[in-house]
């Protein structure tokens, strides 16, 4: 479904601080896969995040969704198939519309701006049912200012948007980084259950170890722009704890 072939990717290429943030980097990604990637800091893990959005350009390679190659498709057009989560909760939402004006803006990712979609009583009755499933009471809460919320609750409806409508792939990077343990806990079992429940491809950026070995079928490290460790199935079932760990030592 996602193909990298060869990517060369630099920072400050031709410069004293030139950087080779991925090195021939080649892999595919299978439709429906949840991957999860671990590195230390400037491996390479968010830079491989980055070229997909299309956020960043590689130096050398090409990029492939679906057999149709990506490589020059502006960022804005990617996002009519991926939707993205960032580490800070503030990036995903607009703080200063409510809770059901940004489910809107969600909703029209679909290409749909008909008048329908507005902030009708059908419209409002659609986010209620999917806010419900948090489990904080927010859908009596949908015209409450965004900015209002906690971390937590932000990202949890980031996912939700995210996953309004039909994304094919969903990019995460550290999404609970920056939350307490339980907001954290109840953020990634809820993406572990959307991703699921539609099917969708995700690439998921941690440091959490035990993330790693809680969920996924594939689990990938990065070292200085390179593809260190490759693991996925009845091999990444049998990692341990102790085993991962000493990846990092």
């Amino acid at each position: 479904m996602i193909r990298f072939e060869a990517i060369d990717l630099y920072f400050n290429r031709g410069l004293p601080s030139e950087v080779k943030a991925l090195d021939n980097i080649s892999l595919e990604l299978s439709q429906g896969s949840f991957t999860l990637l671990i590195g230390s800091n400037g491996s390479g893990k968010s830079s491989l995040l980055n070229l997909l959005a299309g956020t960043v350009r590689q130096d050398n390679g090409s990029i492939y969704f679906q057999g149709s190659e990506i490589s020059k498709l502006a960022d804005f057009k990617r996002s009519a198939f991926i939707s993205r989560i960032f580490q800070n909760p503030m990036q995903g939402t607009a703080p200063e519309m409510t809770l059901l004006e940004n489910f809107r803006l969600a909703a029209l990712r679909d290409g749909n701006r008909r008048l329908f979609t507005g902030l009708n009583a059908g419209f409002r009755r659609q986010v209620a049912e999917k806010v419900s499933r948090l489990g904080m009471g927010l859908e009596q809460r949908l015209d409450q200012k965004m900015g209002s919320f906690s971390g937590g609750q932000r990202q949890a409806l980031s996912l939700l948007m995210a996953t309004w409508c039909d994304t094919s792939v969903l990019l995460m990077d550290e999404p609970t980084a920056a939350l307490d343990p339980a907001s954290a806990a109840l953020v990634f079992n809820l993406a572990r259950s959307l991703v699921h429940e539609k099917g969708i491809t995700c690439l998921m950026v941690t440091h959490n170890l035990k993330q790693c070995l809680q969920a996924g079928t594939r689990l990938i490290q990065f070292t200085e722009g390179r593809i260190k460790h490759d693991l996925s199935g009845a091999e990444k079932e049998r990692l341990s704890f102790t085993e991962l760990a000493a990846w990092f030592a």
